[in-house]
């Protein structure tokens, strides 16, 4: 597996706004955000994409959607509602492929986003 920028941020090599961590996740504002809060949840263990998931990865992505509830609790925009999305290859918008989850919120989300 190629390293990414998202492999050094989890391995503390590239500095990021974080604003939540443990052993297994790392979660960090985006750089170009979409909303008022765009935090990305990645896990620090380097999985490619969606398609890459085997079935012992299970419970560590169930992790990911648990530090994106405590993060959106954090930044106050729990209970207004927030959206997570999963991007999976290019033609789906990943453009680095490190599995990670976009935390979006703090404005009202139109479907389908755009």
């Amino acid at each position: 597996m190629m390293d990414t920028i998202f492999g050094k941020i989890a391995r503390g090599e590239i500095p990021a706004d974080i604003v939540y961590e443990d052993e297994d996740v790392v979660a960090f504002r985006d750089l170009h955000p979409q909303a008022p809060i765009h935090i990305l949840v990645i896990p620090r263990k380097p999985i490619r994409t969606l398609n890459d998931l085997e079935a012992a990865d299970a419970e560590l992505v169930g992790r990911l959607f648990l530090a994106a509830r405590k993060v959106a609790e954090r930044e106050g925009i729990a209970a207004a509602g927030y959206r997570t999305v999963i991007n999976c290859n290019a033609a789906a918008g990943q453009t680095v492929f490190h599995l990670h989850l976009h935390l979006l919120g703090g404005r009202p989300l139109r479907w389908p986003p755009g």
